[in-house]
């Protein structure tokens, strides 16, 4: 087999490598992101949970010691 031809051949295989590597790096970092989004909206809501029991735990107690004036 001559260098050339042997040489080019190399090359591309090393251009389909590449691509390959790429692509893969592309879907990591789009799985990466998706995981980051899904976590800041679970963060939310839990925070949002967290603030309506509080909340609800300071009504309750304006309403046991009659300090709530919306009655």
């Amino acid at each position: 087999m001559d260098p050339q031809k042997m040489s080019y051949q190399a090359g591309q295989a090393q251009g389909q490598v590449q691509g390959q590597a790429e692509e893969k790096t592309n879907n990591l970092m789009d799985m990466a992101s998706n995981a980051a989004h899904s976590a800041k909206e679970t963060v939310q809501e839990a925070g949002q949970q967290v603030m309506a029991t509080a909340q609800g735990a300071a009504d309750a107690v304006k309403n046991a010691t009659g300090m709530n004036k919306n009655n």
